[in-house]
Order: structure tokens, then sequence, then C-alpha cells
């Protein structure tokens, strides 16, 4: 991945990121073209702290055949992005852009057991189920114990240990205060979540640029010594 110094968020930051994005694209090499699988997963450490990226595909997934644990995979993982026009800047001569977060994880993968794949699955819902607190989540312990060896058969659980983390938040951290408040008013007004994301995302980064085009907003607008 490309990434400018200043889009470069730190490696604690990135896996942070993905785990609380728990989806992306896994993507590997058959020796000919690239095969990919979009697919939820959810991160773990093992004893000496390195993270391993858990998740399982259909078992006719091509994907199965490249899992040797030798060659290295991709797991990309995006989050929102926004197109930005030049004519929301106050400098002059912009040229569009476009702003996002991502994180690649790479590593080799391995099968997971029978066993492995059981933890897997019933941790995998918990993390999503969460999400819908206050919902009572749902747990394997739902279905009939033959219905869920059944489809357990249709799957294979994978782990891929993550040797390299990189990632890019690209969030026009490189702007002067005055376009990058700019940038972040035009976002929020738009229609789009993902453009309200990242502008709410700017606000979060750099506070003191927006607060301090809101301050030389209301000293436009009211006379000195106005009430």
């Amino acid at each position: 991945m490309y990434t400018p110094p200043f889009f470069k968020p730190d490696r604690a930051a990135s896996l942070k990121f993905a785990d609380e994005r728990g989806f992306g694209t896994m993507c590997a090499f058959d020796g000919r073209k690239p095969v990919a699988s979009p697919l939820p997963f959810y991160l773990t450490y093992a004893d000496d702290g390195t993270p391993q990226a858990a998740f399982h595909v259909a078992r006719h997934n091509p994907l199965l055949k490249l899992a040797g644990g030798t060659s290295s995979w991709l797991l990309a993982v995006n989050g929102p992005d926004a197109y930005v026009s030049p004519d929301w800047y106050v400098s002059p001569d912009q040229v569009p852009t476009w702003l996002y977060q991502s994180v690649h994880l790479t590593g080799p993968v391995r099968l997971l057991s029978d066993g492995e794949l059981a933890v897997q699955i019933d941790t995998l819902s918990d993390k999503f189920e969460n999400w819908l607190l206050p919902k009572k989540p749902w747990t394997s312990a739902k279905m009939t114990a033959g219905r869920l060896e059944a489809l357990k058969k249709g799957i294979v659980g994978l782990v891929m240990t993550v040797d390299e983390v990189e990632g890019s938040f690209k969030l026009n951290q490189h702007k002067s205060d005055a376009d990058y408040s700019a940038i972040a008013n035009a976002l929020s007004s738009q229609a789009d979540a993902d453009s309200r994301t990242i502008a709410g995302l700017m606000r979060e980064a750099r506070p003191l640029a927006l607060a301090t085009d809101t301050v030389q907003t209301q000293q436009a607008i009211t006379p000195e010594g106005g009430v």
C-alpha cells in the first residue's frame, strides 16, 4: 500500500480499525491470477502478541486450494470514503481527490481443525451480535445439533498470521486549517452517509482547525463590540 507519511496511522490504530470494521476482501494469487472473496473476520492474538485474522469460507471457494501456509495473502479492510470537489477549498488551484480509510493485513494462511472452527463460529457471531445490543444475542446453541453439524460441513475455517500491517487514513491532514475546515464542512452537508462520516473523522482528528473556523465565522457575523 502506498501511504504518504502524513496519512499513515500507527500499527495499533490500524489494527483497531481492522478489528472494529470486521469485514474485508481476502486476496491470494493462484500463480495465474488474483483470487478474492469478501468476508467477515475477527482479530485475535498469539501468545507472543502476533495478530491473527480468523475467518471461514465455503468449502468450494477457490481460495482453499491456496491455503498451504507458504504464500502470503492480503486482507483489504476498507472504511468510509468520500469524493472531494476542488470547488470546496478556500485555496485556488486544487484538484479533485478522494478521502478514505483503509488497512491491509498480509501473511500466510492455514486451515483450522474442526474444533477450532467451532470456536471460530461462536466467536465471530458473538462479535457481530453484540453490535445489535440490547437484542439478546443469537448463539449456535439455538440450532439443533444435526442442523449445525450439517452446515459446518459446508465451510472451512482459516486463520491468517499477520506479518505486515499497513494503513492509510487519508483525511486531508496535509492541508491548511482553512482548507481542512472548508472540506469538513462541505462533506458534512452531503446527502451520503460516508461523506458525513468522513467529515466527523476530520473533526475528531483536528478539532482546533474546526474550532478556529467557527470563531472566525462568528467574528465575521458579529461586529466588534456587538451582542
